[in-house]
């Protein structure tokens, strides 16, 4: 039996910063713009595939177009299963070694490619997406290519590439964002060769049909052992382990996530990947690209939104005109429209620079997952609003009707998990904040540091003193305080002006959040918060910008300046709630919440979780109530 290590918050916070990969080795675009430089010779001219990767990745996007033609999504969605026959075919085109080298059997294809890949097979059904990606983008060939040894790769990789479907198992039940706590043990033998392995893994998505999965557990220090988190290659037939469920959710129906337990599972220590420690390094950089998978399916999700928003509006005819003409229903639209083209900018420039490997994209990939997972959501629940009643209305039913199966509630339950998925909303704002202000810390040192003596902060105060006043006074005037700037985009110029002058703007801001609190300011999370979303609005801007300039075509041009113009009016509203907010009001009346104050508030529902019925007893046993119900009923 596994025990929870009791981890105080300074101890969680040391090993989440030791985990961090703090040196930056190649300059970052979101990086700068958080430091109020605008570099844009970081994205422009637009990073584009070589003409052999652009021929590949066609072939190979052809190849699965026709096949995601004979797939039925809605078998999946009414069967909450993939069948095998899907998963076949899926494996006989080299779907599950699309970014695996060809030496190893995969099809040795770019991101971008990989991308466009997971947002075709995501619009047959999402759950093939989350297949594919989990089993790639995180499960057992990313850590690998990033921290395999030659040995690991060459036993591994070809059986990934071939449909050996895997997993990645971090999440414990106790355990989600605050990998300090973890649980899982992996105990050395007494002869050295292997660990032992013990605790149970939640939400393991592909866990149950797994046939390779990466675990993290901790291994104890030792004399010999360097210990901590770990990450192993486990073969899931070995012996002692118990995929105990198969958990099922709001949305994504056919997802095979489960519950795995590992009692005294034997695993050889030549699947140790990365050396013993590394694990949360590993887990920690594997996301780093593997994020890119969430705004390639978000991306996906807002070209079927586009269509079924225009096709609907432009046939439904309401007080003698076109749905779309009335004003109320052209906004959303509009939204939809310029926010689908900005999302897909995104994951495009995303995807080109980690194809390129020039730029260290660790801000860039989290920007692109945080905000394109919540967009979508946006665009998604704007279309349900326009559809109406049939937008709430399932695909099944609908068809029963003999209408149009447009599965609209479908896809707002299948597309909010990727605000939860490989780090919360809230998750990703400290992550990104804590890589944003880096140089801010950097430079205050004890000033950001609660435990400091006055000595110590004195002396910091000297050494911040210096970084700022060389730092400051660039962030008086720039390129965006040139009315010529930029004339290359044409009419896009004053957008590329707005991101220079906004982007010192949120730098100035950053200072002022550091200079009035200091070492408290990691617990200003509303701010923070804040303060990554204006970058992120500042990244889809720019990206947008630089793609339509690339494409060099009039649509996308408007596309790209109507976006930026709605997301200026986000960012203004943004660097308002800054300063003006209910932040320190809502902390105090959530603790007054936690203490119990307003229970009265909470009388006259009923809670079936905590009900007496008959039924309930089988249902905490896991039977559902309309089983226990009959089952009572035949009994008598």
């Amino acid at each position: 039996m596994t025990t929870q290590p009791k981890v105080t918050e300074k101890e969680a916070r040391a090993l989440a910063e030791e985990s961090r990969e703090s040196d930056w080795h190649k300059p970052s675009f979101a990086k700068e713009l958080y430091l109020g430089r605008f570099r844009l010779d970081l994205v422009h001219p637009h990073p584009r595939p070589t003409a052999e990767a652009a021929v590949k990745a066609e072939k190979f996007l052809g190849q699965l177009r026709e096949y995601c033609a004979t797939i039925d999504g809605s078998v999946i969605e009414r069967e909450s299963q993939i069948p095998d026959e899907y998963v076949k075919g899926l494996a006989e085109l080299g779907c599950f070694g699309v970014k695996i080298p060809e030496e190893y059997g995969g099809l040795g294809l770019t991101q971008v490619a990989y991308n466009k890949a997971l947002a075709l097979v995501g619009s047959v059904h999402p759950t093939l997406g989350v297949l594919l990606s989990a089993h790639q983008s995180i499960g057992v060939p990313e850590p690998l290519k990033l921290a395999g040894t030659p040995e690991q790769k060459a036993e591994f990789l070809p059986r990934c590439a071939k449909g050996a479907i895997t997993a990645f198992l971090l999440t414990e039940p106790d355990v989600g964002s605050d990998p300090a706590r973890l649980a899982t043990a992996a105990v050395p033998t007494e002869d050295g060769e292997a660990y032992e392995l013990d605790g149970v893994k939640l939400w393991t998505t592909n866990g149950v049909v797994a046939e390779l999965v990466v675990v993290m557990a901790r291994v104890p220090k030792s004399d010999g052992h360097r210990g901590g988190v770990t990450a192993f290659i486990v073969e899931m037939d070995s012996p002692g382990i118990t995929v105990e469920r198969r958990n099922a959710f709001m949305g994504l129906r056919g997802i095979e996530n489960g519950v795995t337990r590992f009692h005294k599972v034997r695993v050889p220590k030549e699947n140790v990947v990365g050396g013993e420690g590394k694990g949360l390094k590993i887990a920690l950089a594997t996301l780093n690209t593997g994020r890119l998978s969430i705004p390639s399916m978000c991306a996906g999700a807002g070209k079927w939104c586009l269509k079924i928003a225009r096709e609907w509006s432009s046939e439904r005819v309401q007080w003698g005109k076109r749905l779309g003409d009335h004003a109320a229903v052209a906004n959303k639209i509009s939204f939809i429209a310029a926010t689908t083209f900005a999302m897909e900018s995104v994951q495009e420039l995303s995807g080109h620079m980690s194809d390129e490997g020039r730029n260290d994209i660790r801000i860039e990939a989290a920007l692109a997952k945080l905000w394109a997972s919540e967009m979508s959501c946006k665009v998604a629940d704007e279309l349900l609003q326009i559809r109406g009643g049939r937008g709430y209305e399932t695909a099944a039913s609908l068809a029963a009707r003999g209408e149009r199966a447009v599965g609209v509630e479908q896809l707002v339950r299948d597309l909010r998990i990727n605000r939860i998925f490989e780090g919360s909303t809230e998750i990703m704002h400290l992550l990104i904040a804590r890589e944003a202000v880096d140089a801010h810390l950097s430079a205050a040192g004890a000033l950001a540091d609660a435990e400091a003596d006055l000595q110590a902060k004195a002396k910091a105060a000297a050494k911040a003193s210096g970084f700022y006043a060389k730092w400051l006074p660039q962030l008086v005037s720039g390129k965006g305080n040139v009315p010529t700037s930029f004339r290359e985009f044409g009419a896009l110029a004053p957008h590329l002006r707005y991101i220079d002058r906004t982007a010192r703007k949120l730098a100035r801001s950053t200072f002022y959040g550091m200079a009035r609190w200091q070492a408290a300011l990691e617990k200003r999370q509303g701010f923070l918060g804040r303060i990554v979303d204006i970058g992120a609005e500042l990244f889809a801007m720019a990206a947008s910008c630089v793609r339509a300039e690339m494409q060099d075509t009039e649509s996308a041009r408007e596309l790209a300046d109507v976006f930026c113009h709605q997301a200026r009016l986000r960012i203004e509203a943004l660097f308002d709630a800054l300063w003006e907010n209910t932040d320190d009001a809502d902390y105090g009346l959530t603790a007054r919440v936690l203490d119990g104050r307003y229970t009265w508030l909470e009388e006259g529902v009923f809670d079936p979780s905590e009900g007496t019925g008959p039924w309930i007893a089988d249902w905490r046993a896991g039977e559902s109530k309309e089983d226990s119900v009959a089952r009572r009923v035949h009994r008598g």
